[in-house]
């Protein structure tokens, strides 16, 4: 599929005034300044990250204050606490963060995560009936939908108390629980938006912890569990998110809970762990045990300090990710096969696919590779328990919560965000949601928003690529939505006669940049057709990002190429300027 470039324009004055302060490779204070970072305090912030300097004070969300003493008062009054969760990757460590804390604190609490297939998601009237019946007066939901108003209503009237926890756009009605904590309430005035579901738990049991003068670090310890819910959410790596991500990164690499210290000695050991591990490897695992079988295991593995077992339970979890894996490779293939048989499929704006027989469990995964595929706003159905249930994923640029949204007099349930989100509807509505949704996509998006764009950050020469700038360049880290990996474009380049097609299909690159006498060394996962040209002896640009790479105990600067196109314009020649390190006094 043909992409579109995209080079950022930046406003070269603020570049300017960054580098006079920084004295830092223009192109670096170039990245800056398109995150925002102006001032050298900023940049301090951005590369310095301080809990005890730039952490928000929790009492500032809404409601916090009402959730803190009603638990507070529960504790007091030696009454019971269910922590309430979802069975995805945010939910289960939302809840291992908050009962864990909770458990550590006062003895009477237990935690309850819904199943996929029996109750479906959220909060359950069976769930309800079950806490009633069990005694507990309080429940503590982090990461859920507001949406569940009837069974909160229900609750109330069993004498059951709420505290939702939730990141997600609220409807004009927000239940009747005791506090709703939620960045995204209209009268909510937190500085930060963004938080996921475990991040807000992490938020309350600040907000406890200085109540109760409980040691600060003894809640550091759980950002392990927060930096992975903020990979696997997929939500902005900004601002506070970006802070807790950055210490949390530093636990799992050093000192990991026992669960996730087994999940990595399985699958990555012996590197240090990324946002981009976390996505591809300790996420897919979590999410297993609710796709195949109970979401339990997941928070077992997560509450668990004995090493034998989380070891355990990590080899349930990776037994279940290999169940998961078949499973979804066989929908996949068949998904594919469904639209190449459409004729009438390229005329279409929108995937959306119903087979009442595909497993619940994974067509958020299907969604996924649909619209990477072929790039469009999908939406992958399934019937689970006599309700079809549906997953949807976007595309940049177009906001799939509000076409889904559109539609919500055909559904039972809805939620998400502007790039992810769920449903629920009745079989017979089907055919008329599917109608209806390809005509709000038809309407709101435009073609060339269906042509794949690369945001190209800035433009680089061959010079410009050494380790010094490479040092800096990975304080950027970590990467994420909203600070993504940079992607730099370079023009005019030639094959060495060393470039060559590698597994499968893969374009190992050697290149020089004209006029100059440095080899570039690149790989281009499943560009191996792009090799043909660049042998043909024209001149080529091409789109990457910079990485590490180590190969018999040497770590070499590598391009791990995004795209490559013939030359058609000018060559770039740009000052440069280094300096070896950041210092911030």
């Amino acid at each position: 599929m043909n992409k579109r470039w995209f080079l950022q324009q930046t406003d070269q004055q603020s570049v300017q005034n960054l580098y006079e302060s920084l004295r830092i490779n223009r192109t670096l204070c170039t990245l800056l300044v398109q995150r925002g970072i102006l001032t050298y305090e900023e940049a301090k912030k951005f590369f310095r990250p301080s809990l005890d300097e730039h952490l928000y004070d929790p009492f500032l969300m809404q409601d916090m204050d009402r959730a803190v003493e009603r638990i507070d008062r529960a504790i007091r009054n030696k009454e019971k606490i269910l922590v309430y969760g979802d069975y995805d990757v945010d939910g289960t460590t939302a809840v291992a963060l908050v009962y864990s804390f909770l458990k550590d604190l006062y003895y009477d609490v237990d935690y309850y995560l819904p199943d996929r297939y029996r109750e479906g998601y959220g909060v359950s009237f069976e769930s309800i009936d079950w806490a009633h019946q069990n005694g507990f007066t309080l429940i503590i939901a982090p990461g859920l939908w507001h949406k569940h108003i009837d069974q909160i209503d229900r609750a109330l009237e069993l004498g059951i108390d709420f505290i939702v926890c939730d990141h997600h756009r609220p409807d004009k009605q927000l239940p009747n629980a005791h506090a709703v904590l939620d960045p995204k309430r209209p009268d909510c005035t937190y500085p930060f938006e963004e938080l996921s579901g475990c991040g807000i738990g992490f938020k309350l049991i600040q907000a406890i912890a200085s109540l109760h003068a409980i040691p600060f670090k003894r809640i550091v310890r759980y950002l392990d569990l927060v930096v992975v819910s903020i990979a696997a959410d997929i939500v902005s790596i900004t601002d506070e998110n970006r802070l807790l991500a950055h210490h949390g990164l530093k636990i799992l690499n050093k000192s990991p809970r026992p669960g996730l210290r087994s999940l990595i000695e399985l699958n990555t050991p012996n590197r240090q762990m990324t946002i981009s591990d976390i996505v591809f490897t300790i996420a897919p695992r979590l999410n297993a045990a609710g796709r195949i079988d109970d979401a339990k295991h997941a928070v077992r593995l997560l509450i668990t300090q004995e090493g034998n077992i989380a070891k355990q339970n990590a080899d349930v979890l990776q037994e279940q990710n290999t169940k998961r894996k078949l499973i979804d490779s066989d929908i996949t293939e068949e998904a594919f096969k469904l639209i190449e048989d459409d004729p009438n499929y390229n005329e279409r704006k929108s995937t959306v696919m119903y087979q009442s027989h595909w497993h619940k469990g994974v067509i958020g995964i299907i969604a996924s590779r649909l619209a990477e595929k072929y790039y469009r706003p999908t939406i992958v159905m399934t019937l689970s328990n006599g309700i079809v249930a549906g997953s949807a994923r976007s595309i940049p640029g177009f906001d799939i919560y509000n076409g889904i949204e559109s539609c919500s007099d055909l559904l039972t349930q809805y939620g998400g965000h502007k790039y992810a989100a769920g449903l629920t509807l009745l079989e017979e509505n089907v055919t008329e949601f599917i109608s209806r949704f390809e005509a709000e996509v038809a309407r709101t998006l435009n073609d060339d928003m269906l042509i794949p764009e690369i945001s190209i950050d800035a433009e680089l020469h061959a010079r410009d690529i050494n380790q010094t700038f490479y040092n800096i360049l990975k304080q950027f880290a970590p990467f994420g939505p909203g600070n993504m990996r940079p992607v730099f474009m370079m023009r005019h380049l030639s094959d060495t006669g060393w470039s060559s097609a590698v597994g499968n299909n893969h374009l190992r690159l050697s290149a020089r940049q004209e006029n100059s006498s440095i080899i570039l060394k690149g790989i281009g996962y499943n560009m191996g057709d792009k090799l043909p040209y660049i042998k043909s002896g024209g001149l080529f640009d091409i789109a990457f990002t910079l990485e590490e790479n180590t190969y018999n105990h040497q770590t070499t600067l590598q391009l791990n190429l995004k795209d490559i196109k013939e030359s058609t314009s000018q060559p770039f020649d740009g000052e440069v300027h280094y300096i070896d390190d950041l210092s911030f006094g």
